[in-house]
């Protein structure tokens, strides 16, 4: 079996596949800690890399070696409290290596957590692994276009993660063939000579120079590698740009006076965690941004998440401007059309039954998907109870509460995560 050894001088990322392999084994953990992190973060920061801990006990590789076998009895001295077949229950309390908890001692060492940065990118990757844009279908093939990866044939510089062997020894042989075959043959040669010239009694010093040269060629043979960094090849992947379809985002958001300023910084922070979705895995999506308390406005990004602007509830104000702005810009034949809604379920109590009426009417019948949350410590009012009822007829909108800053990541993968995770959910 052939090892190869990696030995080219390393660049710049020289850890890379290392950094992914490790990222790939404690992905969860990462995850878990990425999550975390969200609800911790101003609404500015939120997509910035992170530092990410992770007990020690849990990077430890595991070991593999010969056990005793068999049963053992063994006795051990002081035992008056346990007899064999007892269960041991685990200890109570303790939360993991480094946890700062209990008293002094003036003995003992361990190990705090591990902890390592992640960028960026790796950052966003994780934070949307595994979601979607539900029911998205294909219109017209002008406007959207997802990345896909693909084979690209081979090239002569990658990760060893990605080296093609076939290939590599393909060319190792060929280069051997090339540098050894000259050599070869006037090895054979001098062999030949010097087989003669003993059965011919030569003369010492004939007989010495050709075993030297003989010498020489095995050595200067010997010498070739049998791999080299010029054979390796690596299989190639690209990211190709392919169409897929036109889709709009109507981004609904609540400000009116009963949003208090913790309320409406977590509606941002679920939009903002929407946006960077869309615009990290879809390179051509369109947001509409609309802002509404008794009156509705489409704004800006900067406005939708920096205005100071408040007043009363009229839910349906925001309504009644999306389908204005539907029938004017996004006929629903030719894109497909989403909307997340965000408020504190308070309003106008005659207004939420027009709330219903507009969705099931003149909405829900044309978009692909619409997802309402509710933030709020209080019990669900009219406004919740009207959208009930939209929900059991219509299978794509769906509806979820937030109570607090740490249910929104989990709400916001819930509401986005890929179909066939949420079949086999």
């Amino acid at each position: 079996m052939a090892h190869f050894i990696d030995r080219r001088l390393n660049g710049k990322n020289k850890s890379a596949v290392n950094r992914q392999r490790f990222i790939r084994r404690h992905k969860q953990q990462i995850k878990k800690a990425i999550s975390d992190a969200v609800t911790k973060r101003s609404v500015q920061d939120l997509e910035n890399g992170e530092s990410v801990g992770i007990p020690t006990r849990d990077i430890s590789e595991p070991v593999f070696h010969q056990g005793q076998g068999g049963e053992r009895e063994r006795a051990h001295p002081g035992n008056d409290k346990f007899t064999p077949g007892d269960r041991i229950d685990r200890p109570q309390g303790g939360q993991g290596q480094g946890s700062g908890e209990g008293q002094a001692s003036n003995q003992g060492e361990g190990d705090d957590d591990f902890v390592f940065q992640i960028s960026k990118d790796e950052y966003l990757d994780l934070l949307f692994d595994d979601l979607e844009l539900p029911n998205l279908q294909q219109n017209q093939l002008n406007k959207l276009v997802e990345y896909k990866t693909f084979r690209a044939g081979f090239t002569a510089d990658g990760v060893p993660a990605n080296i093609n062997i076939v290939r590599s020894l393909q060319n190792s042989l060929a280069r051997r063939v090339a540098l050894q075959s000259g050599k070869r043959r006037r090895l054979r040669e001098l062999e030949e000579l010097l087989s003669e010239q003993k059965k011919n009694g030569a003369d010492v010093t004939e007989i010495e120079a050709i075993e030297s040269e003989i010498e020489d060629l095995k050595r200067r043979i010997g010498a070739v590698p049998f791999i080299d960094t010029f054979d390796l090849r690596y299989n190639n992947f690209v990211k190709r740009p392919v169409p897929s379809t036109q889709a709009v985002m109507f981004c609904l958001m609540d400000v009116s006076g009963s949003m208090d300023q913790a309320t409406k910084d977590m509606a941002k922070r679920f939009y903002l965690l929407l946006y960077l979705f869309l615009t990290r895995t879809y390179e051509n999506v369109e947001i509409v941004f609309i802002r509404h308390h008794t009156q509705a406005k489409e704004v800006d990004e900067h406005e939708f998440f920096y205005s100071q602007e408040t007043g009363g509830t009229i839910v349906s104000s925001a309504l009644k401007l999306m389908i204005e702005v539907m029938e004017e810009r996004y006929p629903a034949d030719q894109w497909n059309i989403y909307a997340a809604q965000a408020s504190d379920g308070d309003n106008w109590a005659d207004d939420s039954p027009l709330c219903r009426e507009l969705l099931t009417k003149q909405i829900m019948p044309f978009v692909r998907y619409f997802n309402y949350i509710e933030i709020t410590n209080r019990a669900h009012q009219t406004l919740w109870h009207e959208y009930e009822t939209v929900a059991q007829e219509y299978p794509s909108f769906a509806m979820e509460h937030i109570r607090q800053q740490e249910d929104i990541y989990p709400v916001f993968r819930e509401l986005y995560k890929k179909q066939s995770v949420k079949a086999a959910s």
